[in-house]
């Protein structure tokens, strides 16, 4: 599969050639709009998506309609696990947190694909492991970490799975995310734009420097980061 450099999803790049040219003719490119909800809590999934320049939030809704991210989705990986993992539905909703394009696969042919035993299972598994990781560490963060300190962990993880440095997020879809009031992701944002790590303009987002956000970040940002890099070698380190 030859796809330029900047449209790449890294798990479908880290497939040998046999399987890539055995799923490349199924693979379509879509556009993704921000807001767009990829499947709900319950509902089975059609496809399989594998994000290029987007990213994708895993929330879990309240019945009072309140939400937190569980996990964000992007070039590195993909949203639909529990297609191949037995469950075919999941309690979960998966929403669109930036806007740009996906590849997606019919959810029979990537099951087809996983139930051949061969280099996918065993890389989709190593990625659901990755995925189990986040939302682990998430939860942990989001209990005992300030909201400037998650707000650092959520601002490296979307960009490290996007391939500029910036995002379009207003301050409310932040807070519904990390599940604090919107006051105080405006002040922790504030915080970071006056140190001169981050540009916030108009809802857009621009990360002006990513080692000064590293500093600040709590551990979790480095315990997701470690276990993705240690399953998902990026397809340039194969």
């Amino acid at each position: 599969m030859s796809i330029p450099k900047h449209q790449k999803n890294l798990l479908l790049e880290a497939l040998p050639k046999a399987e890539c040219a055995r799923l490349s003719p199924h693979l379509e490119r879509v556009p993704l709009k921000l807001g767009d909800v990829l499947y709900e809590s319950g509902v089975s999934l059609q496809y399989g998506y594998f994000p290029i320049d987007t990213i994708i939030s895993l929330l879990y809704v309240m019945e009072d309609g309140a939400s937190g991210e569980i996990a964000v989705v992007g070039n590195e990986g993909m949203v639909g696990v529990s297609l191949f993992m037995g469950g075919e539905t999941t309690p979960s909703r998966a929403v669109v947190q930036s806007a740009g394009h996906a590849f997606w696969l019919k959810s029979e042919l990537l099951k087809k694909e996983f139930a051949l035993s061969g280099a996918a299972q065993h890389l989709l598994l190593r990625y659901t492991q990755a995925l189990i990781t986040q939302m682990s560490q998430t939860a942990v963060c989001n209990r005992h970490h300030t909201v400037e300190q998650q707000l650092c962990r959520w601002l490296l993880l979307s960009i490290d799975r996007l391939p500029e440095d910036r995002l379009t997020m207003t301050q409310q879809l932040i807070a519904n995310m990390l599940g604090v009031r919107r006051e105080g992701v405006t002040e922790a944002a504030g915080k970071l734009q006056a140190a001169h790590l981050i540009d916030y303009k108009r809802g857009k987002i621009t990360v002006l420097d990513r080692l000064g956000l590293e500093k600040r970040v709590c551990e979790c940002y480095a315990v997701v980061k470690a276990e993705t890099d240690r399953l998902l070698p990026d397809s340039a380190a194969r």
